[in-house]
């Protein structure tokens, strides 16, 4: 590939008046019309008493902020990307940056709830209308996980130092899906740096659960979490919604007491790294072995809290002997264990990769960071809360997107999404009293945009 004309005659001029960068933005702000984002910003957020008019028209000011984070914003300066070429002739009500940044510094943390519970109703519609979570499937489940985010200003409200060693906002999702579609997410929540992984989990996994019942799904449901997450009180938020629980257990005394009295037969191979399949014997040649035994949590709880359940262990050889602690050679000289307490109803060959599936909530992590999560950009806590909230929407609307567009972005990363139907430029053109907007001859996904523009209620020209 080289370019075809020489430095001297070819020119560059920011002249067209009619040209936009985000074709894609129209369908997808069209969905959030038709599932009543604004609508539910507008009925459940005021901001009472808020100063220079912060709490004014909040449903324009929230939509200006997912939709600049559709569009790749990931701070509050880049929200003016909405404000360039012909979108203001295709979007009303785009609100500049400084008055988004005003509306965002407002919130209290009883207005962030306000907006959650709007994004939680939204989130509902949304699947609904576009079958973002498939309520046919026969499980369904629901990932709780944190992460801390890094900043780096000393006067950032909330921002300390965890378990990472650096400062930063420690903030928890909950995700929703089944097998046959990508992560959605249905609760958040900011919490200072230096909370534990764990605070607060039982609260935010309630609202995740009534949310997905809301939805209107029905199956079976799961909740899968890592070892921060491994308490009474979730345990207990999960049976009281009629929910299973798969709970990822450290290693202690009363585990490794657990294991050492697990029959030596118990143990069967399993596909893992590695693995090689013996078609004569008809089983796996593995590294790895699986087996179970019911074990009694929380016995030093009340008695109300005492949860007898299936204890899985996934023992897999050490690669490097030296990594085996002191004290723990006879045990733990060959392997390594990886435990789960669960009330999983499948078969221990079923349980047990279906909890490793939890790590997939990674790469919900790694799409918002990829986009509106790459800062918290305020030095107000709300307003990162807000912040966090709306990205949050804008990754279900992304997804929405993709599940409307084509089989193939139903499962892409919101990256791809962005990038194959949203960046799409466009000429605005009028005539006949109406807009036309003229897009690239030979868009390699023209046919995905196409479902997407007409599933939103609108035509293609022919």
């Amino acid at each position: 590939m080289k370019v075809s004309h020489s430095p001297a005659t070819l020119f560059a001029a920011f002249d067209a008046p009619d040209l936009i960068a985000h074709a894609g933005l129209v369908p997808t702000i069209r969905l959030a019309e038709r599932c009543g984002l604004p609508a539910l910003v507008a009925e459940k957020v005021k901001l009472t008493g808020a100063r220079n008019g912060a709490g004014t028209a909040a449903d324009a000011k929230a939509l200006s902020i997912v939709g600049g984070m559709i569009a790749g914003a990931d701070s509050i300066e880049d929200l003016d990307v909405l404000r360039h070429g012909g979108l203001s002739r295709l979007f009303g009500g785009v609100r500049a940056p400084s008055t988004l940044g005003t509306f965002l510094r407002a919130f209290t943390w009883g207005h962030v709830r306000q907006l959650e519970s709007a994004t939680r109703a939204f989130v509902c519609c949304l699947a609904a209308h576009t079958g973002l979570v498939p309520t046919g499937d026969e499980v369904v489940f629901l990932d709780i996980d944190s992460k801390v985010k890094q900043v780096y200003g000393p006067a950032k409200q909330g921002a300390s130092f965890g378990y990472t060693k650096q400062r930063g906002l420690h903030f928890q999702i909950v995700t929703v899906k089944t097998g046959t579609c990508a992560p959605v997410i249905v609760a958040t929540r900011l919490r200072k740096g230096s909370a534990g992984s764990g605070k607060g989990a039982a609260s935010l996994l309630r609202e995740a659960l009534a949310t997905v019942r809301a939805m209107g799904i029905t199956a079976k449901i799961i909740v899968r979490a890592d070892s921060a997450y491994f308490s009474h009180k979730v345990v207990d938020v999960c049976r009281k919604a009629g929910a299973h629980f798969s709970l990822a257990v450290a290693v202690k005394k009363t585990i490794r007491e657990a294991i050492a009295g697990m029959d030596e037969p118990a143990w069967t191979p399993i596909k893992y790294t590695s693995a090689v399949w013996d078609a004569a014997e008809e089983r796996w040649i593995s590294d790895a072995e699986i087996a179970e035994v019911p074990f009694t949590a929380f016995t030093s709880k009340k008695k109300a809290y005492h949860t007898t359940a299936r204890l899985i262990v996934r023992r897999v050889k050490r690669l490097n002997p030296k990594s085996v602690p002191e004290g723990q050679a006879e045990l733990f000289g060959v392997w390594r264990h990886h435990v789960i307490l669960t009330d999983n109803p499948f078969v221990l060959a079923q349980a047990e990769p279906m909890h490793r599936e939890h790590a997939q909530v990674e790469q919900v992590f790694a799409a918002l960071e990829h986009s509106a999560l790459a800062h918290l950009p305020s030095g107000r806590f709300t307003a990162n809360a807000a912040w966090l909230t709306l990205a949050a929407t804008a990754y279900n609307l992304t997804r929405a997107v993709g599940r409307l567009a084509s089989t193939f972005h139903a499962r892409a990363r919101t990256g791809t999404i962005r990038r194959q139907l949203i960046h799409i430029p466009a000429r605005i053109a009028t005539g006949a009293r109406r807009l036309t907007l003229h897009l690239p001859q030979l868009w390699p996904w023209a046919d995905d945009f196409t479902e997407l523009w007409t599933a939103t209620g609108q035509r293609m020209v022919t």
